[in-house]
C-alpha cells in the first residue's frame, strides 16, 4: 500500500520531490519506492527527463485505477464513520399528523435530545417498517383492524369552523341543521372525511343532509387550512387540532363529538430493538399523547 500511495503522488505531482514533501518523505525515499513498484510490475512508470517527469502508458493506466480504488476506500470509511456517529430515528406517519400534531411539538423533544436527527416520512402510503428503514409508524386506521400493542389516542369528530364564519349573522351555525346553509369540507381519503362526516350527521339525526357546497381535498392539513380562511366547515379531528382551537384559529360552534371509528396507533420496527434513541422518542410520543388525553 505504501508503494501505490508514493506511486499516486508523484504521478498527481508528476514531482518526487513534491511528493515526498506531501508524504513526509525524503525525495531519494519516494524514488526508491517508485523503481521497487516498477520492479514487481515489470515495466517503468514514469520517463524521467531533464526537469520533468512524465507517465508512460502503463504509469497513466496504473494512475487511473490507483484513483479510483483510494476513492472508493475513502468513500467506504466515510460511510462507515458516519453510521458509527449518526444518531436517527426514523418516523412515518399521515402528512396531517405530521403537520398538526408531531412538528408543533417536536421543538420539545429536541431540546431535550440534542444530536438526535429526527427524520420524518409523512405519507399516507403504507410502508414495511423493516425493508424501509424506518423505526417508528404512527398509524391511522380502525381499531378493530389491527394488532398493534401500543395506541397512542383514540380520537373524536367535530365540526368546526374559523370564527369569523361561526358569528356571520348571515348563515347562522346555531345547531347542528344549519350545516345545511354551508359547505362541507372533505378529505379524499376512502378511510375518512365523508365517512366521518356521515357518522357525525347520522348521530345528530341528519342522516339526509343537504349542504350548500362541497370541496375535497387531497391532504387533512389542506383542508385544516381552507377551514382556517372560512372557506366551508371542515370535521375535526381532536385530538390533532386541540392546539389550532386552542389558538382561536378554529371553533367548534357544536358542542357534541362523536367518537370515531378510527384511532392512531404506534408500531416499532423490530432492527430497532437495540437504539436508545428510539426507545426515548417512543416514551416521548407516548408521553405527549398522555398529556393530550389529561388536557381534554
Amino acid at each position: 500500500m505504501e508503494l501505490l500511495l508514493a506511486f499516486e503522488a508523484a504521478a498527481r505531482h508528476l514531482s518526487f520531490t513534491r511528493a515526498g514533501e506531501e508524504l513526509s518523505l525524503t525525495q531519494s525515499a519516494v524514488s526508491r519506492q517508485i523503481q521497487a513498484l516498477e520492479e514487481s510490475l515489470g515495466g517503468r512508470l514514469f520517463e524521467r527527463r531533464t526537469r520533468a517527469l512524465l507517465l508512460t502508458e502503463k504509469g497513466q493506466v496504473l494512475y487511473k485505477q490507483v484513483q479510483e480504488i483510494l476513492q472508493q476506500l475513502d468513500d467506504t470509511t466515510r460511510r462507515l464513520r458516519d453510521t458509527v456517529a449518526a444518531r436517527t430515528v426514523t418516523v412515518s406517519t399521515t402528512p396531517g399528523f405530521a403537520s398538526l400534531w408531531l412538528i408543533p411539538r417536536l421543538n420539545g423533544y429536541l431540546q431535550g435530545h440534542q444530536g438526535v436527527d429526527v427524520r420524518i416520512s409523512a405519507s399516507y402510503k403504507k410502508v414495511s417498517l423493516e425493508h424501509d428503514g424506518v423505526d417508528l409508524a404512527i398509524r391511522y386506521t380502525r381499531a378493530d383492524s389491527t394488532r398493534i400493542e401500543k395506541p397512542l389516542f383514540e380520537e373524536e369528530v367535530i365540526p368546526v369552523c374559523s370564527p369569523a364564519l361561526a358569528a356571520d349573522p348571515a348563515r347562522p351555525l346555531r345547531a347542528p341543521a344549519d350545516l345545511r346553509g354551508h359547505t362541507l369540507l372533505h378529505q379524499e381519503d376512502p378511510r375518512a372525511s365523508w365517512l366521518e362526516w356521515n357518522l357525525w350527521l347520522h348521530a345528530h339525526g341528519l342522516r339526509d343532509l343537504k349542504p350548500a357546497g362541497a370541496l375535497h381535498f387531497s391532504q387533512y392539513d389542506q383542508l385544516v387550512q381552507a377551514a382556517v380562511n372560512g372557506q366551508g366547515v371542515a370535521l375535526g379531528r381532536l385530538p390533532l387540532l386541540r392546539r389550532t382551537l386552542r389558538d382561536k384559529q378554529l371553533v367548534t360552534p357544536f358542542r357534541k363529538s362523536v367518537a370515531s371509528a378510527c384511532g392512531y396507533y404506534l408500531l416499532r420496527s423490530t432492527r430497532s430493538a437495540g437504539k436508545s434513541d428510539v426507545t426515548g422518542f417512543e416514551a416521548w410520543l407516548l408521553q405527549e399523547a398522555r398529556k393530550d388525553s389529561t388536557n381534554r
